[in-house]
């Protein structure tokens, strides 16, 4: 549940843990660990676990939905991870675009390994293993990029429950894994921003505060993109009253003239998780959360 101080979720339950041993037993089968990422939210949706698990493996970062989020600061990310020597590329699960790009991210970061064992005689399959926090897209990545549905996909957090392998050709197999959360997180700003990109259940949310929340940070980094579809939006507003401007803006007014803010906050969050606010980046690289 969601307060206006704090937000305090069981981050790290039982399923989480067994999650994380999975992994561990299974790296020895990998070469390569693809790190799916939200483009909209990198920070706030890449597990710092990851570092020291797959500190000894090649490592690509692919920001996905990064048709939603913005183009500039997707580029920066991407310098950002190139600076600490992991290959990234802009990525969107529901698109062939840039399947091509994603496999050829994934093979070279095997390339020397592939080029040691072919000198012994040996043409090697890449393993690579996709990693990522709950619903940020692996299974569609990876039906995407073997090009049929292999993969159980769902729209609610944790629908990938054992590991899957994929064959995407005859010397690249893919392995799906279950989502794994940060083991802890304290920071409430990366905390809202899960939850404004919908990584956590917002049955288990105060949908109303979330939205607010969230049309309040709109505000500083997109007020003319948010103005032009709230009319009702202005300056200086609290994250009430922007919600009630959007019920205004709508018509959403029940009995009684009361306005209807529960319906606002769940348009609210359905059009900015849809890109109709504006192409929106919650973080940049240079920035303390």
């Amino acid at each position: 549940m969601m307060n206006e101080d704090k937000m305090s979720i069981n981050w790290y339950p039982g399923h989480m843990a067994k999650a994380r041993r999975m992994l561990e037993e299974n790296l020895k089968l990998i070469d390569v660990v693809v790190e799916l990422v939200d483009a909209r939210a990198p920070l706030a949706t890449r597990n710092p676990d990851f570092d020291s698990l797959f500190a000894q493996k090649s490592r690509v970062i692919l920001l996905n939905k990064s048709d939603l989020a913005s183009p500039l600061l997707t580029k920066r990310w991407i310098d950002y991870y190139k600076e600490q020597n992991i290959s990234a590329s802009a990525f969107v699960s529901t698109s062939g675009a840039k399947r091509k790009a994603a496999v050829s991210l994934i093979e070279a970061a095997a390339a020397d390994k592939v080029a040691r064992m072919k000198e012994k005689g040996v043409l090697k399959t890449v393993r690579a293993m996709v990693v990522g926090i709950p619903n940020v897209g692996k299974s569609t990545l990876i039906n995407r990029i073997a090009g049929e549905t292999k993969a159980k996909v769902g729209d609610k957090p944790g629908v990938t429950k054992g590991k899957q392998w994929v064959k995407v050709s005859a010397y690249l197999e893919l392995m799906d894994t279950p989502g794994l959360l940060w083991p802890k997180l304290e920071n409430e700003a990366l905390a809202k921003h899960l939850a404004y990109i919908g990584s956590i259940n917002d049955d288990i949310m105060d949908t109303e505060r979330l939205a607010g929340g969230l049309l309040s940070e709109l505000m500083s980094i997109c007020p003319n993109e948010l103005k032009e579809r709230y009319k009702r939006i202005e300056n200086d507003m609290a994250p009430h009253a922007l919600l009630e401007a959007v019920a205004r803006s709508r018509g959403f007014i029940l009995q009684g003239g009361v306005l209807d803010t529960e319906r606002a906050a769940r348009i609210t969050l359905d059009e900015f998780r849809a890109g109709k606010i504006a192409k929106v980046t919650l973080e940049t690289p240079d920035k303390e959360y």
